[in-house]
């Protein structure tokens, strides 16, 4: 329906029907108006699967939803670093809800990972705003080709579960456009989601849900969005200035109580009908969407479905550590699976993305008739205390083999939306196993599940780790395939592994004091600050190991030196050199050396992922534009780039640049100037209107000996010429009057003032 046939159609509704079209029907249904052929839509939980409920709803994964493919969760598909492979998840998802019933599935989920704490890191992409922008975008593509809509969620800046309906994250503006509105922007401007669900927090002092320079001024005026905003489900803090802020859809129903408020609010003047008017249009727009391009006889593939989690849970896998070269295993030598994820994985987080799963194969499931493979289960997940009877048949079992496999990691109770974890810390008795085990077996081998990163205090006594997060219901297929060489590992990490929680860069901030979380790191997250404090990780940003070695050739660049209004294409080889076939993750990074504002070392800029045969070649392309270079400026509230020198770093994680471009760019855009008695001579010296101007003033020796002054020669001499240029560059320019000896006055320097501000 166009907007012209919309808006004909809320011209027809009643002011009761056009305040309950703002408010869900029910839990999970946007409300029917029958008269006017106005259909219900409904809307389901994701982001990794369906969770569709058809009796008793709720938010919370309590009650049970129909059997679906739980594909891995969004920790595990940013590992992945392959677009490609996520938007054939993204299609699979959709054929699910055509076949369903279903308009809009409430995901992805994009919110950055600030700290390893946040309960619900395993549903959110990564520590990087692009790797995460790009990922959502990614799904989103996929999920929407098949005519169903997406909720890119939790708009914005809720980065934490503690107190996540009622705290503050108080964020500065740089701060807030560099990571925090990145990771929804890309993903926005580009995949044009159906939908964006507000978050429960508020962000600088002002509900999310009531926000309207974000929900109004950034999201639709600035980035051109067109759908309808949905509350989290009971985000809604006070209905009509929500309305009025550009919150769309209240979920669930308020039971009419808000509808009423609405329209009292029309009645009584607070509210003006155009207002109420486009928000109908706006849910309009998207019921309609879906239902002239529903599909009723649409069936979907579970056992397909389940085989593309497997591709996905494959490279999401992470090798970590691959010491000596003890994987892939042999597959016929003796071998001990140990821990109960072997048997049982954790395959998923708690929660509103809790999957009813249809099926779950376990690594166990796929070796245990092999004859060669035995199994313990080492410890139990439901407490975290030492169970001796099972530690030592674990440990016996380990000493007969000639390799022990240990599958551990974060249990339920450790990570869930609705709190945060405490520390970083593995369960203190899967610890303790893993030390028994390496004590005994030298060839130990770790397969991690868990949805953020955590403490390693053995990591120097196994040979192997590999990393398989939240993998879905595949993921022990998967890790046996990776185990015995089956598939290469192709993984890498989109967040850091610090060695310790204490190193990570919101850890005096975290949780925040009452309703007050201060992001004192600013752009500082993740990578950006580990790389800047040179600070040593137990893992680095965007590493992962092969089965296979690579090499990158000298990149060649279109143009040395551009514009920030052109563009700027870096081309390079990359070989495989080793004797497997693998796939590559190639990271593009700028560096902005020069620069005189407070930057990262390097920020990730393009990836791209290839696969490779045995000697094969293959040339990966990049192409970048003003954003590449740029930071937000506060000053002009925009994206800035400073005239210098840019290095273009490409290589396989943040802390491993095989090659590195020099390429100068030039601002086209003057920033405004500021320029008061105040203002010290250094910031003058870089501009050179201000310098010819102050020329004259320039030669005056501010610490000259007078005459008629009795200055020791060792008084004289202990003022360096160093001492008299830092002097004078801090100096602010009404210094001038007390050092010039009346060779400059007020009025003369403000005409010099009035000429550079004007």
């Amino acid at each position: 329906m166009t907007r012209e046939g919309l808006k004909e159609l809320v011209a027809k509704m009643t002011l009761e029907e056009k305040a309950a079209m703002c408010s869900g029907a029910d839990f999970w249904h946007t409300e029917a108006v029958e008269r006017l052929g106005i259909p219900a839509m409904m809307v389901s939980d994701g982001p990794h699967g369906l969770r569709k409920q058809d009796q008793e709803a709720d938010n919370l994964g309590v009650n049970d939803s129909i059997k679906a493919v739980c594909f891995p969760a969004g920790c595990g598909t940013a590992a992945s670093f392959n677009r490609e492979l996520i938007t054939k998840m993204g299609e699979a998802l959709g054929e699910e809800c055509q076949a369903e019933g279903v308009g809009v599935i409430l995901g992805p989920a994009v919110n950055i990972k600030r700290s390893p704490l946040c309960g619900r890191n395993f549903e959110y992409y990564s520590e990087d705003p692009y790797v995460a922008s790009e990922i959502a975008g990614a799904l989103i593509a996929g999920v929407q080709s098949k005519n169903v809509g997406t909720s890119i969620k939790h708009f914005l800046a809720n980065n934490q579960e503690h107190r996540r309906l009622s705290s503050s994250s108080e964020i500065d503006e740089r701060t807030l456009r560099e990571i925090y509105l990145a990771a929804f922007e890309g993903a926005v401007k580009k995949q044009k989601p159906w939908t964006v669900m507000c978050s429960y927090n508020r962000i600088n002092g002002t509900y999310a849900a009531e926000n309207k320079e974000m929900l109004t001024d950034v999201l639709r005026k600035e980035w051109g969005f067109d759908g309808f905003v949905v509350s989290d489900w009971g985000a809604v803090n006070d209905r009509v200035p929500d309305l009025e802020a550009g919150l769309d859809l209240e979920m669930p129903s308020s039971g009419g109580v808000n509808d009423r408020l609405i329209v009292e609010a029309v009645k009584e003047g607070r509210l003006k009908e155009e207002v109420l008017d486009q928000a109908v249009e706006n849910i309009l727009n998207i019921v309609f969407r879906y239902e002239e391009n529903r599909d009723k006889t649409a069936v979907f593939d579970r056992d397909k479905d389940h085989e593309l989690a497997k591709k996905v849970a494959e490279e999401t896998c992470v090798l970590l550590k691959n010491e000596d070269s003890i994987l892939p295993l042999e597959e016929k030598a003796e071998i001990a699976f140990i821990g109960k994820y072997a048997g049982k994985p954790r395959y998923q987080g708690g929660g509103s993305s809790h999957i009813n799963s249809h099926k779950v194969t376990s690594a166990w499931d796929c070796v245990k008739d092999w004859g060669n493979v035995s199994f313990a289960e080492g410890f139990r997940d439901d407490v975290d205390k030492t169970d001796e009877a099972l530690l030592t048949e674990a440990v016996e079992l380990a000493k007969k083999a000639k390799a022990a496999v240990i599958f551990a990691g974060l249990p339920d109770s450790f990570e869930s939306e609705g709190f945060d974890r405490t520390h970083m810390r593995m369960p203190d008795c899967q610890n303790e196993l893993i030390a028994r085990v390496a004590a005994v077996q030298p060839n130990t081998v770790v397969v991690l599940h868990n949805g953020s990163p955590v403490e390693m205090p053995w990591a120097d006594q196994v040979k192997g780790i590999l990393e398989a997060y939240l993998g879905g219901q595949a993921v022990g297929a998967a890790v046996v395939d990776i185990l015995f060489g089956k598939v290469n590992p192709s993984g890498k990490l989109p967040e850091t592994f610090p060695c310790q929680l204490e190193d990570n860069p919101s850890y005096l901030y975290y949780s925040g004091e009452g309703d007050r979380v201060e992001y004192r790191e600013g752009v500082f997250v993740g990578y950006r600050y580990y790389d800047k404090k040179k600070m040593a990780v137990r893992f680095p940003f965007g590493y992962g190991l092969s089965y296979t070695t690579f090499a990158y050739s000298e990149p060649k660049i279109s143009a040395q030196r551009i514009q920030d209004t052109d563009t700027v294409t870096i081309r390079v080889d990359v070989t495989n050199t080793g004797d497997r076939a693998g796939k590559e993750v190639v990271q593009l990074y700028v560096s902005a050396p020069d620069s005189k504002v407070i930057r990262p070392v390097r920020e990730l800029r393009g990836f791209d992922k290839i696969e490779l045969a045995p000697g094969e070649t293959k040339m990966v392309s990049f192409t970048l534009d003003k954003r590449a270079f740029a930071y937000w400026n506060t000053d002009i509230h925009d994206w800035y780039v400073e005239s210098g020198k840019y290095l273009i770093q490409i290589g396989s994680s943040s802390r491993d640049i095989a090659i590195e471009q020099e390429v100068y760019v030039e601002s086209t855009r003057r920033l405004p100037r500021h320029y008061t008695m105040d203002t010290p001579f250094g910031d003058l010296m870089d501009d050179p209107e201000a310098m010819k101007l102050l020329e004259p003033l320039m030669q005056i020796d501010f610490l000259e000996k007078k005459e008629d002054e009795d200055t020791t020669d060792a008084a004289a001499e202990a003022i360096t010429a160093d001492m008299k240029d830092a002097m004078v560059k801090y100096m602010p320019l009404r210094g001038s009057f007390s050092f010039a000896s009346g060779r400059v006055t007020p009025r003369q320097l403000q005409e010099v003032l009035d000429k550079l501000n004007g």
